[in-house]
């Protein structure tokens, strides 16, 4: 089996926090939350028609993904790394990381007409450890290596202690049978979907959990990285700063224009984050190979203006004769994403074409968290310009 890129980043990671090496990740496993329409639209979509591709269609971008091998891991539910890792072998002879989806919290149950993600989250697991390392209920020890030894667990916090407790009794069973079963896990932490009181400051409130998830458990348990919403500059840097062997990942959200995802990878690299997972912004894109291969010119540091990324990107859309869901003026503004899975993406002034207006000296004690950070992203826009 070829050497995977996911260890050999993580350990020079961890030995030199400053080195260029950064992680890549299609999340594909969105066939979990959204139904029918998880695999994405069908080219055949309409607006009032509700075409999505099929689960084979889905799947075949998979492969093809991982042929190009843009990514260091491909993020999957466990009964498609079945499909796609034990029986078909596609990770054989890449230097992809298989991972599969290892818990499935209420907050992506995203049924049509649900109200699921209107109420506060709670733990649920419908993967098997064994599912998704050799097939099977119950893996001999030859036999775990078959399949992915790689899982992604998430936990949503909406403080309140009753809930938050549970979240983390959960978290813990899950630990301890990874680890007596050689099963690797990263962390996801999704923002509070339905807060059970107000929360003023939304990455401290995020940080302070992550550090309070993470302050008992010992080595051995401890997750590979972490997978966040990126909050902004300065809530990153207080993470990353906290534990020099913390490695901070960041979540793509729901999709937007083309300049957030770019941007929302730009500048959470700046600031800190060594690893991005993007699932919905990659699996709504116009053309998933073109739109990974920017993301990882981006974390590569080939392409160093966002703004230049939106430009190119639509180039090859041009060259591939796809035509793009917005024009390049569009492409290159921003628009208020949210991180939940059940949060709805609303247009928003911003990108390069950002105003120059706003105030250089804001009353940031009046402004929400999400608000400051729209205030900082407008002003790199206009620092870094057209």
């Amino acid at each position: 089996m070829v050497t995977k890129s996911l260890d050999a980043k993580l350990a020079r990671i961890l030995q030199d926090p400053n080195c260029e090496d950064f992680l890549l990740a299609d999340a594909k496993d969105a066939d979990m939350a959204g139904g029918m329409a998880a695999p994405g639209k069908s080219p055949e979509h309409h607006a009032k028609e509700g075409r999505f591709r099929s689960l084979d269609d889905y799947r075949n971008i998979i492969r093809q993904n991982v042929r190009e091998g843009l990514i260091d891991i491909m993020l999957m539910s466990a009964s498609t790394n079945e499909v796609l890792t034990i029986r078909e072998r596609i990770f054989d002879q890449s230097h992809v990381t298989p991972a599969i989806r290892a818990n499935d919290t209420t907050d992506i149950w995203l049924a049509q007409g649900g109200q699921y993600t209107t109420q506060p989250a709670r733990p649920f697991r419908t993967a098997e450890i064994d599912h998704g390392m050799c097939g099977k209920l119950e893996c001999a020890p030859e036999e775990r290596q078959r399949g992915a030894d790689l899982g992604l667990f998430s936990v949503t916090y909406n403080n309140d202690i009753h809930l938050d407790s549970a979240m983390l009794e959960s978290y813990k069973t899950f630990r301890q049978e990874a680890e007596t079963k050689g099963f690797r896990h990263f962390l996801e932490i999704f923002p509070p979907n339905a807060p059970q009181a107000p929360i003023s400051d939304l990455g401290r409130f995020i940080n302070d959990n992550i550090a309070r998830t993470l302050a008992g458990v010992a080595g051995k348990g401890r997750p590979l990285f972490l997978k966040v919403p990126y909050q902004g500059p300065a809530a990153m840097e207080q993470l990353v700063s906290y534990d020099s062997q913390l490695v901070v990942g960041i979540l793509g959200g729901s999709s937007g224009t083309t300049f957030d995802a770019f941007h929302q990878l730009w500048e959470a690299k700046k600031y800190g984050a060594r690893v991005a997972l993007y699932g919905r912004m990659i699996n709504n894109s116009e053309h998933q190979s073109s739109f990974i291969e920017h993301l990882r010119h981006l974390a590569d540091g080939l392409i160093t203006d966002p703004a230049e990324a939106v430009r190119s990107y639509h180039g090859a859309l041009e060259r591939e004769k796809i035509a793009p869901y917005r024009s390049l003026e569009e492409d290159l503004g921003s628009s208020l994403r949210q991180s939940a899975y059940g949060g709805t993406t609303q247009k928003q002034s911003g990108g390069v074409k950002a105003s120059t207006k706003d105030s250089e000296s804001p009353d940031f004690s009046t402004m929400s968290q999400q608000e400051k950070l729209d205030w900082n992203r407008r002003r790199l826009d206009r620092t870094l310009g057209p």
